[in-house]
């Protein structure tokens, strides 16, 4: 009963903490963290001591391995082998070495400078991807470059798996290279044994299970599977976590991987938890005094470190300045994988008790800082790129100043010359109407200037650069590509520049659109409505509809700004995230027989804003009624309006 009330306690501080954290968008991760050190040896309170408890949590980094081995099979790898597969495995190699031989230098043994190297080369793809996700960056360049950057350092820490255990259990540079020796070839034992057996096996098993239909039978198999490649590779004297990536692997070339990662999603995220609160629990305040200058300085290393190196090497393969700063500052941030290899090093008594501590407050107050570093990422590339517009090595910077621009008048802008931006200007071009165009991607740029095009490198939220393309003169600006922050940025200088200028901004879906129109767009193409739009229109000639009539279908949609596909049902309001709450949708109320306004007319119970467009009575539908329509008992009325408008009325028709 003791261990009873121990688990309630830690299920009910865990529960408080990560809701209030989730309340105040901060990464769950650190919650777990504060969880474990309220509850650890080292703060005043209640202490939770159940072994069986710290047992489970180890599992915890066997499904985090399970699944990033799904998301990383062999063809996957394969298909990632050029820039992301050299910027990544590149990334962790040299912050390894570096931050090692400056903490050989600093006084470490080799063995330990090594491990706080592998520690601080990993970074936080839970925090990057949160928070770009927040600031509409997600889908930017430098979004997608970090994370891909971020998943694959994942796998790249699978060595250390292997190698840090090793490292507690030699004495001396022969035994320390034999033991690793051998370790590499017993991985390699592992790794036939897993990939090639499991190939043979895995899919015929699941086709199996698959065929009984019983999801309990298919989370048995699951679990299963990857605790059975676990205990393979820790039967050959590895770690339980590098079986689990190799089984995940495997599953991930398989057509069950989907369905895989969902059933094994819950136990990876509980034993997760877990893990970090263990975690947690070894970080002691008493010894923050000693240790807080040595904190903030291996958290001012591995920020710096890391923001310099990465952003040289994206640099190195031709990104442009401002993209390799940006891609460095969101990678900058400390990892929670640093927290495992560090669990995993102290545990194999490759480092002390303090130099733990130094190294996991550090990686924490890395943590912390970086929601605010990603945040204001454009700001701080922007003061480390200098005059990029004017640099030597921008393409665009010699054509634009020879006076190209000059001859240009009533021209479009184009921001962004992917696969829309290429096809509006090569309509602009069967039209005759002059245009100009910038992207970020110097082999796009260098491709398309080379077949005769006006495309220009350059940033569209630098003033000087928006400046040089004759805004004053144009007749239209096109944003075209789905990075909304600096669209956001760049309507900012446009509306104070050119208040009258057309503004047409394309964005993925309906979630930002009224954003983008407060801050100045003449129109926002939502990218998805489009998509259904067409997809509706092949819908009615495939049903036989006269094209003439689709071709009115569609003018009355987009003159009436996609009415019928924007309005759809939002479900349920607690489960709505907070960009649709003030957004129009469509609901449904039913009249029951005792309500006041039956036989009253639409016109009088709609108290402005809402549209009626349907009434169900008796199974007939009467699309878009008029406003002399009477209300009949039981009729279902579907309204349209924004959700302030839809309760109004919804209490006027049903209480008044």
């Amino acid at each position: 009963m003791e261990n009873f009330a121990q688990v309630l306690l830690l299920l009910g501080v865990t529960v408080s903490v990560i809701v209030t954290f989730n309340r105040f968008d901060i990464p769950s991760s650190l919650g777990y963290l504060l969880v474990g050190l309220i509850l650890g040896p080292y703060t005043m309170g209640p202490v939770i001591d159940i072994p069986q408890i710290r047992a489970l949590a180890e599992f915890g980094i066997v499904f985090l391995l399970f699944t990033i081995g799904l998301n990383f099979s062999l063809p996957q790898i394969h298909a990632l082998r050029h820039q992301v597969l050299g910027l990544g495995t590149g990334q962790v190699l040299f912050t390894t070495a570096i931050v090692g031989l400056v903490a050989w230098w600093a006084g470490l043994t080799p063995m330990a400078a090594f491990v706080v190297g592998a520690v601080f080369a990993q970074s936080s793809t839970t925090i990057i991807g949160k928070q770009l996700a927040e600031q509409g960056e997600e889908n930017s360049r430098h979004g997608k470059l970090g994370l891909a950057m971020s998943v694959f350092q994942d796998v790249t820490a699978v060595p250390f798996v292997v190698v840090i255990p090793v490292l507690g259990m030699a004495v001396g540079a022969e035994l320390v290279l034999g033991a690793l020796g051998w370790a590499l070839a017993k991985a390699l034992l592992a790794f036939a044994l897993v990939f090639f057996v499991g190939r043979w096996l895995l899919r015929p098993i699941f086709h199996f299970i698959a065929e009984r239909r019983s999801a309990e039978i298919f989370t048995l198999t699951v679990l299963l599977i990857a605790l059975l490649a676990a205990w393979t590779t820790n039967s050959l004297g590895l770690s339980l976590a590098f079986g689990a990536f190799l089984a995940g692997m495997v599953i991930g070339e398989t057509e069950f991987r989907h369905q895989v990662e969902s059933t094994v999603r819950p136990f990876r995220d509980v034993l997760l938890g877990l893990f970090f609160i263990g975690i947690g629990m070894l970080l002691d305040p008493a010894s923050l005094p000693r240790i807080w200058h040595w904190a903030i300085l291996g958290a001012v290393v591995l920020l710096t470190s890391k923001a310099l190196l990465v952003s040289f090497m994206v640099r190195k393969v031709g990104t442009d300045p401002l993209t390799a700063w940006r891609t460095g500052l969101l990678l900058s941030v400390g990892g929670e994988f640093g927290f495992a290899l560090l669990a995993i090093a102290l545990s194999a008594n490759v480092i002390d008790t303090l130099l733990g501590q130094i190294a996991l407050t550090s990686v924490l107050f890395s943590m912390i800082a970086g929601p605010f570093i990603i945040r204001h990422n454009h700001a701080i590339a922007s003061l480390l790129v200098r005059d990029l517009s004017r640099s030597s090595n921008s393409p665009m910077s010699p054509t634009l100043e020879l006076g190209i621009i000059t001859q240009l008048e009533d021209h479009v802008i184009i921001f962004g010359y992917g696969r829309i931006g290429q096809s509006v200007a090569h309509l602009l071009d069967e039209e005759s109407i002059p245009y100009i165009a910038l992207d970020l991607d110097p082999a796009r740029v260098r491709q398309a200037h080379a077949a005769g095009e006006l495309v220009y490198y350059g940033d569209a939220t630098d003033r000087n650069v928006l400046d040089l393309l004759g805004l004053d003169r144009a007749r239209l600006v096109i944003i075209s590509h789905d990075d909304v922050a600096a669209s956001l940025k760049a309507l900012e200088y446009i509306r104070r520049a050119r208040p009258e200028l057309p503004v047409m901004v394309r964005t993925r879906d309906e979630s930002r659109v009224s954003e983008l129109q407060k801050a100045g767009a003449t129109e926002v193409v939502p990218e998805t409505l489009e998509a259904g739009l067409m997809i509706a229109s092949q819908s009615l000639l495939l049903l036989d509809v006269p094209p003439s009539q689709v071709m009115r279908r569609i003018q009355e949609q987009r003159s009436g700004k996609y009415r019928l596909i924007r309005e759809f049902f939002r479900g349920d309001t607690l489960t709505e995230t907070a960009s649709y709450s003030s957004e129009e949708h469509v609901h449904s109320i039913e009249i029951p027989p005792n309500c006041k306004s039956i036989g009253r007319q639409l016109g009088e119970v709609n108290p402005g804003g809402i549209t009626f467009i349907t009434i169900v009575r008796h199974g007939d539908r009467l699309v878009m009624p008029s406003s002399e329509t009477s209300i009949a008992a039981n009729d279902i009325l579907v309204m349209h309006g924004s959700p302030d408008e839809l309760q109004r009325a919804e209490r006027i028709i049903l209480y008044s």
